[in-house]
């Protein structure tokens, strides 16, 4: 994004921000981070993948104790061995739809090439022994109790459209809590979105009048947090659901006045409700929800959610990832927040929102609370009143529950702000793991998976975060489904469209350095002395880290101090580029020229760029010694050091001066060499005309073509030979198929009109064949003779001639001597003996 978009973007930011009346200390370009370094796909190492003929590996299971990864895909389960994924153990449970159903599927209008299938969506341990998973089941749901030793698909199936989606693209979240299955979609086929509890004596769902209470909510997760355990007040456990969904309250829109803005809420039931006894009968009445802001309320998305127990319920945090709504356009950008439990439980604990008929808008609600109070758990408080369940909660407090599940505060995140705004990244997924460093200090470390196959891996530094890689983990673009963190294995499981993958969690050999390693602030690497290690596997003592400022442990001043020196050598006048490759997208190259620093704005013919410093037009003064440092948080680092050398011109070795003599003398050995290449350029084209000329008297010998002068337009006929004409008088009767000559090459004269090519039937001729060339002129010394005849029809005096055939063999005959018109009167005369046909030109040929 260019600087100009960037800054129209923050301004926007702030626009919004100021129009909402929720202010933020810092703008949108602070809480933007940069990776440090990026790896991209053909640079990845020690990353197995699993890839079968499914698609969709998108749920995933993570049992560390057992060593399985467990995969659910389109069609198919999968049991991986967690220690390698891509060791070829696996097991496998093909669970494909009847084509019966996909049938139905498709006279529905779906797709049969992306929803006419079985799409894993649930995939769970429900005990000991059994896993339970459900499915799409193309558009059918059904769900399973699998035994996870056997690892076979049971004989009988339940129904599932009540615990899965019909709709594969469908947001769903699904937990187990003690036996009791807890989901939330939008379930059957033209439903509205609910949140539901099966598997249990109790089943329950959220009232749909006379209040709705989720507007077109799209879920993204569930969270269960233990908070009966070690509660004082004898507290319940509850669910939490992270959703979107269509504002009800009074909103400001900046970008269209039409359109319903969506925003992101958190809602949460009691794990040991039972619904009430006449109202709210097989319904929640702990259901309550509140809106979750950000960084822009009412133009953010909620895309994922992840949660961080760290030691008990009262420290747990959820990181949650947003992205800008579609009023956006073409804009891109994700913000990332960080809320405790804490902050959740006021807001539930604080003034509820009633919905005003008149106005048709939510507002706040100023009248009274009933006892007990209502969306609250069972607690010991609650018993001491007499109140055990939910069954025995009183009327008014049913019915308050009915008419407001929304609460009028705000949960805000920790710090009143984000902790990141990154532009140009779709965040889709979050993975959170809590690292002790060698400080003594627990760091958060997040991974976020982005809508185009990259992982940002990032350590949360107070308020802020430290984005410490970007890692492009599929070739193809493609949205990173699930992420699984596993402690045992020490690797990030990331489960897309085309496979899963098993991702380090730490690629410490990656830091050359110890200012690579420090630098870094990664929480699972420090520097021993000789290369960077993971803290998890070698021994702390000696091991340097810096998490907080990550400028601190190195001995040196400087690092790469024993760095190679590179010669270059180039003449004035010429371009030359001193590449310097900076590993870090966080660093600042500085070029030092003779030990003075280079400006980085660029002097006397010095440019320095991204990729080392560039010397236009060098001078003789440009030699000299160059060295490229990385500035990073305070520290250089070596880089690469070049020796300039600039010549004035080529140098030439020592050569005598020449000697008047040979000066001559060389002059006219190179006029003789003239004249011999002149003289030879003369014979070559002597040669060539003797060869063409002997080439066109083969052809003159072949009868096609005869050198000689222009002829006239019409040609006359002078001499037939008389051996031609005895011949004639011996086979006058016979005659050929041809017809028209004889077997030597003499003329057949014919009585009659000859054919012209109008009216002759002869033989179709071949498609797009060229036209011969006009023949060769007669030559002067050849008045007689059928070799001279023309060998193409012409007309003369209005008269036919065809040349058919000429004679090739020199003719021998004396009668040579004979004139054409004695010849041609003797025939005539012949012909008045000869009976001809009617209508014959008495004159042809």
């Amino acid at each position: 994004m260019s600087s100009s978009t960037a800054h129209l973007l923050t301004t926007l930011f702030m626009a919004v921000a100021a129009a909402v009346s929720y202010p933020s200390r810092r703008s949108a370009t602070d809480l933007d981070a940069t990776p440090r370094t990026t790896v991209t796909f053909d640079e990845l190492s020690g990353v197995r993948r699993f890839s079968g003929r499914s698609l969709n590996y998108s749920t995933l299971l993570l049992e560390d104790d057992q060593g399985i990864l467990y995969v659910g895909a389109r069609g198919a389960i999968f049991a991986l061995n967690s220690s390698d994924v891509a060791n070829g153990s696996h097991r496998t449970i093909h669970w494909e739809a009847s084509p019966e159903k996909q049938m139905d599927c498709l006279q529905k209008g779906k797709n049969n090439k992306t929803e006419c299938f079985n799409h894993v969506r649930f995939l769970q341990r429900l005990n000991s022994t059994h896993l339970y998973a459900c499915g799409t089941y193309a558009f059918h749901p059904l769900c399973a109790t699998i035994d996870a030793d056997r690892f076979m698909l049971p004989s009988h199936f339940e129904e599932g459209k009540e615990k899965c989606p019909y709709d594969p693209a469908r947001g769903y979240t699904g937990l187990i809590v003690d036996g009791g299955l807890y989901t939330a979609t939008r379930y059957e086929f033209r439903s509205l979105p609910d949140i539901r509890r099966n598997l249990h004596q109790r089943p329950l769902k959220t009232e749909e009048s006379p209040l709705h209470w989720l507007n077109d909510a799209e879920f993204v997760t569930s969270v269960l947090v233990r908070e009966s355990k070690d509660s004082p007040v004898g507290d319940d456990d509850k669910i939490y659901y992270f959703f979107t969904e269509r504002a009800g309250e009074e909103t400001t829109s900046f970008f269209d006045k039409s359109q319903v803005a969506r925003v992101a809420r958190v809602a949460r039931v009691c794990k040991s409700d039972v619904g009430g006894k006449k109202i709210l009968q097989r319904k929640w009445t702990s259901f309550m929800k509140a809106r979750l802001v950000c960084y822009i309320p009412y133009y953010e998305v909620l895309r994922s959610v992840c949660s961080l127990d760290g030691g008990g319920w009262a420290s747990t945090v959820f990181y949650a990832a947003f992205t800008l709504s579609a009023q956006w356009r073409t804009m891109e950008a994700s913000a990332v927040c960080r809320y405790s439990i804490s902050a959740v439980q006021r807001a539930f604990e604080g003034p509820y929102m009633e919905y005003q008929d008149s106005a048709r808008k939510w507002s706040r609600y100023d009248g009274v609370v009933p006892e007990p109070r209502p969306g609250s758990c069972i607690t010991d408080r609650s018993r001491r009143k007499g109140y055990n369940s939910s069954q025995d909660l009183p009327n008014s407090v049913l019915d308050f529950v009915k008419l407001h599940p929304l609460m009028f505060e705000e949960v805000k995140p920790t710090g009143g702000g984000p902790l990141l705004v990154k532009k140009n990244v779709a965040y889709s997924r979050l993975a959170v793991d809590r690292v002790q460093a060698l400080d003594s200090h627990s760091y958060d470390v997040l991974f976020m998976g982005t809508g185009d196959g990259w992982i940002h891996k990032a350590v949360v530094v107070g308020s802020s975060i430290h984005i410490v890689e970007e890692v492009q983990v599929f070739r193809d673009p493609q949205p990173v489904e699930s992420l699984v963190i596993s402690h045992a294995q020490r690797s990030l499981y990331v489960g897309a469209a085309s496979g899963v993958l098993q991702v380090p969690l730490s690629s410490c050999d990656r830091y050359i350095s110890c200012y690579d390693c420090i630098l870094a602030r990664d929480p699972y690497c420090a520097w021993d002395g000789w290369g960077c290690r993971t803290i998890a596997t070698a021994d702390r003592t000696g091991l340097v880290q810096d998490i907080q400022s990550g400028n601190k442990g190195c001995r040196s001043s400087s690092g790469r101090g024993s760095l190679l020196w590179k010669n270059r050598t180039v003449l004035r006048g010429d371009d030359v580029l001193l590449p310097c490759d900076q590993r870090s997208n966080l660093a600042r190259a500085i070029w030092l020229l003779n030990g003075s620093e280079v400006p980085a704005a660029g002097q006397d013919r010095l440019r320095v760029g991204v990729d080392g410093l560039l010397v236009t037009d060098t001078q003789l003064q440009h030699s000299g010694e160059y060295r490229c440092y990385g500035e990073e948080r305070g520290l250089q680092t070596l880089l690469a050091a070049y020796s300039l050398t600039v010549l004035p011109e080529l140098p030439r070795g020592p050569t005598a001066a020449p000697r008047p003599h040979a000066a001559s003398q060389a002059a006219g050995d190179m006029k003789v060499a003239y004249v011999s290449a002149i003289v030879a350029l003369v014979v070559l084209c002597a040669v060539l005309s003797t060869v063409l000329l002997y080439v066109s008297c083969l052809e003159k010998r072949k009868g096609k073509y005869v050198l000689g002068e222009p002829r006239p337009a019409s040609v006359e006929l002078q001499t037939v030979s008389a051996n031609c004409l005895r011949k004639g008088h011996r086979e006058e009767e016979e005659e050929d198929e041809e017809g028209l000559a004889y077997p030597d090459g003499c003329l057949r004269i014919i009585p009659g009109e000859a054919p012209t090519a109008a009216t002759s039937p002869v033989k179709e001729l071949p498609v797009a064949v060229p036209p011969l060339p006009p023949p060769p002129p007669l030559p002067a010394e050849l008045t007689n003779g059928v070799g001279a005849l023309p060998s193409v029809l012409r007309k003369m005096n209005g008269n036919s001639y065809m040349l058919l055939q000429q004679q090739e063999e020199p003719l021998a005959s004396p009668l040579y001597s004979a004139s054409f018109t004695e010849e041609l009167s003797k025939i005539l005369e012949k012909r008045k003996h000869t009976q001809l046909v009617e209508k014959l030109d008495e004159s042809s040929v």
